[in-house]
């Protein structure tokens, strides 16, 4: 008697081991899958890579490698590609954005002067391309070039939009001293009869003072 009592306890003891270790198989399945579909849990089985990014509002130094100054008119649009100056980096430390990155975009007529509207980074040294949402301060000062007048100063060093490269050569009479961006060359203004203006208004923009770009929304790298 004694032996059937000790043997109906422990097969009680087993069967109810049973129903706690099929019991407990469902809460483990389900942690795991939770921890594999939430990258930010603690001590998680599978981890995610976290998106990095470069939070809206960082400002990014640049230049302008092709010349000094540009020249546009104000109500032009010009292909530039700006040069990234200094290297971007995270409060860790992290290298982001390595200075000598490229961002191109347009000067254009904005808001009564001219921005530039970056569209596209190439990373230096990878070729990889991100799309980029940045923009410069608005450049309102114009100059006003005269027929005769000594436009050297203004001039020297300078790209020159091919619409500006236009009415200047009107101006001037001979523009062969200019740098024509956009690859455009003398080309973009053949044909004009020179001499119908006398006055020109210009934008001149000075890259490494105007034309720091500000990050209007976050920058995505990976």
């Amino acid at each position: 008697m004694l032996i059937s009592r000790r043997w109906q306890s422990r097969t009680a003891v087993l069967v109810a081991l049973g129903i706690t270790a099929t019991a407990a198989f469902p809460i483990l399945s389900a942690t795991t899958a939770t921890a594999m579909s939430n990258p930010y849990v603690v001590g998680q089985l599978f981890p995610r890579s976290r998106e990095v990014r470069v939070s809206a509002g960082t400002v990014i130094p640049v230049r302008f490698e092709e010349a000094e100054k540009i020249v546009v008119t104000p109500d032009e649009t010009a292909p530039i590609t700006l040069t990234v100056a200094e290297d971007i980096r995270s409060a860790a430390g992290t290298l982001l954005i390595p200075a000598g990155s490229q961002i191109a975009g347009n000067l254009q007529p904005v808001g009564g002067g001219t921005q530039f509207v970056a569209e596209e980074l190439t990373f230096r040294n990878t070729e990889r391309q991100r799309p980029i949402d940045a923009t410069s301060e608005i450049i309102t000062e114009t100059e006003t070039i005269e027929k005769g007048s000594d436009s050297s100063s203004i001039l020297k060093g300078a790209a020159i939009g091919a619409a500006a490269a236009a009415v200047l050569s009107e101006v001037l009479g001979d523009i062969d001293f200019l740098q024509v961006l956009a690859g455009g060359g003398l080309g973009a203004v053949a044909g004009l009869l020179l001499g119908g203006r006398n006055e020109a208004e210009v934008v001149v923009i000075n890259p490494d003072a105007d034309l720091d770009l500000t990050l209007q929304s976050d920058f995505v790298l990976n």
